[in-house]
């Protein structure tokens, strides 16, 4: 025999004693798990424990408040109050509808209650709807959660006998599973198109008769309610779902139940359901469905600190290649602050004031650059970002609607983009007034005759090199252009927004 057949040989004798000792392994049963000291919970009182856990260790640490609960839900950057309502609903085990004008951060915050659960769970072997093992054996935890009708046949004999102060927990395997979609985490997107038995699930006929056993978990499609068991359900639009599938999605809520369509039986369905709506399909939930769920307000953040930091999360990539101008990033979330004050949340420009306007702003912007062959955004570009954005987040009816909103959006900017800009500037040139030159006036004065020269294209002196290297260390750019090219770039855009007044 070759030496070549001899490793093959030698190497498929190692895999299959692997196999075997793998096999052979005792598997994990309740007895285990309680032997362990794990202890049963309901979804609701593990992100409870979750919070508690966390804000109980930011208070050692002597954490502000407002980061503790910020921390919770760090991809979401809202007022506090809007934290502190989830944190409150959730830790009072309430399902929770997240209901504010389109683009305010919904849909993220939901997100964020999602990677906010921990997602390890025990769960009983070969389940189809992943029965928490306590549910099969422990009465107390029976009579809130109880286990699906294939488990009640295969560790208690039948549906209408099974007691589980009769089942041993040894006899239930079990094994560790991780929340994901499909999988103690589903999705709904509501529209007219979801009918109930998107959300109950089905028995599969077809199946049926091949098997011909309606027990086995084979012949079940479990469907969003079922797949979310153990976990979370994201609901978004919640309102444009149709009344009967509301009222499929209500029996879950109220009794933790669902019953699959051409299914006599009842599956577990415990999770925590996290719903979305504009404001505008809020009169479209049924109110018995309304009053199952803690309403929390998500509106546009009050705080332009908030307001930025929402901007640069999402487009920190795009304004590390092209110059970004701060001012200029900064002008772009005043205006549209100030666009918020003026028009409120009327259905059809709420959304030109949203988030997602401001992010657009800056991908705009830059990508007008980048066509025009500029390594950096200037006036006409952020203009140009700034109204291409606004515009294309215009709801309207109709044509007649359309042109009267892109009006007003226009008419809007023509007021209000120089006030806009010298707002942005003057904050820009304040702080490095106070931060780097400590309020000095006359060294001010010779910052900007040295900023003026450099704008001429002369040498600028020593006192120049304080502005560069804020500049340096204040905008995002990672690109090409020297220090000096960029602070020149941003001197100049503080000049034409009239910072410095009779400099020329």
């Amino acid at each position: 025999m070759g030496p070549r057949k001899t490793f093959i040989l030698r190497a498929y004798y190692q895999r299959t004693i692997y196999m075997c000792a793998l096999l052979s392994k005792p598997k994990d049963t309740l007895q285990t798990l309680i032997e362990g000291g794990v202890r049963p919970e309901t979804p609701h009182e593990t992100i409870r424990n979750e919070i508690k856990a966390r804000l109980a260790k930011a208070q050692e640490k002597e954490t502000e408040y407002e980061s503790t609960l910020q921390a919770l839900f760090p991809n979401a950057i809202l007022d506090i109050e809007v934290l502190e309502s989830l944190v409150t609903s959730l830790l009072a085990g309430n399902h929770v509808l997240l209901f504010g004008p389109s683009g305010s951060g919904k849909t993220v915050l939901a997100k964020e209650v999602l990677n906010l659960m921990p997602k390890d769970i025990w769960v009983v072997d070969e389940c189809p709807v992943q029965d928490h093992p306590f549910s099969v054996a422990d009465p107390a935890f029976y009579k809130r959660v109880p286990c699906c009708p294939f488990c009640k046949t295969k560790f208690g004999g039948g549906v209408e006998d099974f007691d589980p102060r009769a089942v041993d927990p040894k006899n239930v395997v079990t094994r560790r599973s991780r929340i994901r979609e499909g999988h103690g985490f589903a999705r709904v997107q509501g529209s007219a198109e979801v009918f109930p038995d998107n959300l109950t699930g089905t028995i599969n006929i077809r199946k049926l008769e091949e098997i011909g056993d309606p027990m086995s978990p084979l012949v079940l499609e479990p469907g969003k309610l079922l797949q979310a068991n153990r976990g979370i359900l994201i609901v978004d639009e919640v309102g444009k779902l149709p009344l009967g599938t509301q009222n499929v999605l209500l029996q879950a809520l109220q009794e933790s139940i669902v019953s699959p369509a051409k299914s006599r039986e009842t599956f577990p369905a415990s999770f925590i359901s996290l719903t979305t709506s504009n404001i505008t399909d809020l009169d479209n939930i049924n109110d018995p469905l309304n009053d199952r769920l803690a309403n929390v307000y998500v509106g546009f953040s009050k705080s332009h600190a908030r307001n930025r930091l929402i901007t640069e999360m999402a487009s920190a990539k795009a304004m590390t290649t092209v110059l970004y101008p701060d001012t200029l990033f900064d002008a772009g979330v005043l205006i549209i602050e100030n666009w918020r004050q003026a028009t409120g949340e009327l259905y059809e420009l709420s959304e030109v004031g949203s988030n997602r306007t401001l992010i657009d702003i800056v991908t705009r912007a830059v990508a007008h650059a980048q066509i025009q062959g500029r390594s950096a955004v200037d006036i006409k570009d952020f203009r140009y970002g700034l109204t291409e954005a606004m515009l294309s987040h215009i709801r309207a009816r109709g044509g007649d609607s359309y042109s009267r909103d892109k009006e007003a959006v226009e008419t809007f900017l023509k007021d209000r983009f120089n006030e806009g800009m010298k707002a942005a500037a003057d904050a820009y040139w304040c702080r490095f007034f106070d931060e780097d030159l400590k309020g000095n006036k006359d060294l001010s004065a010779r910052v900007m005759a040295d900023g003026q020269d450099v704008s001429n294209d002369k040498q600028g002196g020593k006192d120049w090199l304080r502005f560069v290297d804020h500049v340096g260390k204040r905008e995002r750019y990672k690109g090409g252009l020297a220090d000096d090219a960029v602070a020149k770039r941003v001197f100049k855009l503080l000049k034409k927004a009239d910072v410095f007044g009779d400099l020329k």
